[in-house]
C-alpha cells in the first residue's frame, strides 16, 4: 500500500511540474493586452525602420517605447480619422503617455544594453523575432540566462571569455 502511495505522489509531482512548465511558456509567448491596437507589420510595410521609433537602442542601454508625441508627429496627418489614432490623439491631448504593457522584460538584477548587440551587427529580429510581420507584438523567445548564454558561448573563441563573464550581465 505504501508503494502505491509513493508512486501516486511521484506521478502527482511530475504532473504539477509539467503543467507549471506549460503554463509558464504560455505566459511567455502570450501577447499582453495593449491599450491600443498597434501593428508593427503596417509600419514596416510603410518602410519605417525600427530605430525611428526606438532610437534608444543606439543612444542608451534601453530601446524604449516611443512617446505619444513621436506617434502624433506622423499621425496628426496620416490616418488621423482612424479610431485607433483618435485614441492616440486623446492621450496626446491629455498630455498622458500611452500605458503600453512591456512585451520583453529583463529582471532588475540584469544589465542589458542594445548597444553592443547592434555593434555586433545583430538585427532586431535575432532576439525579438519577425516583429515586422506581427500585427500583435508578442515575445519571440524566453529571454532567460540559458538562452543568452547559448548565443554568447557560440561566438568566435576570442570573444567568448568576455561574453561569458558573469559581470557582463550581472552588475
Amino acid at each position: 500500500m505504501k508503494r502505491f502511495w509513493w508512486i501516486g505522489l511521484f506521478v502527482f509531482v511530475v504532473i504539477v511540474i509539467v503543467i507549471g512548465a506549460i503554463l509558464t511558456r504560455m505566459q511567455v509567448y502570450a501577447a499582453p493586452e495593449q491599450p491600443i491596437e498597434y501593428s508593427h507589420r503596417i509600419h514596416v510595410e510603410k518602410d519605417i525602420q525600427c530605430l525611428y521609433c526606438h532610437p534608444g537602442a543606439v543612444q542608451s542601454a534601453v530601446a524604449g517605447i516611443p512617446s505619444v508625441q513621436k506617434c502624433m508627429g506622423c499621425h496628426n496627418v496620416i490616418k488621423a480619422d482612424s479610431p485607433e489614432i483618435q485614441q492616440v490623439a486623446s492621450y496626446y491631448d491629455e498630455g498622458k503617455p500611452i500605458p503600453w504593457i512591456k512585451v520583453n522584460r529583463q529582471p532588475d538584477f540584469i544589465y542589458f544594453s542594445h548597444l553592443p548587440h547592434l555593434g555586433a551587427s545583430l538585427n532586431c529580429e535575432t532576439c525579438h523575432g519577425e516583429v515586422g510581420q506581427m500585427d500583435v507584438t508578442k515575445q519571440f523567445v524566453k529571454m532567460d540566462m540559458g538562452w543568452c548564454l547559448d548565443c554568447h558561448l557560440n561566438q568566435p573563441a576570442e570573444k567568448v571569455g568576455r561574453l561569458a563573464d558573469c559581470l557582463t550581465c550581472h552588475k
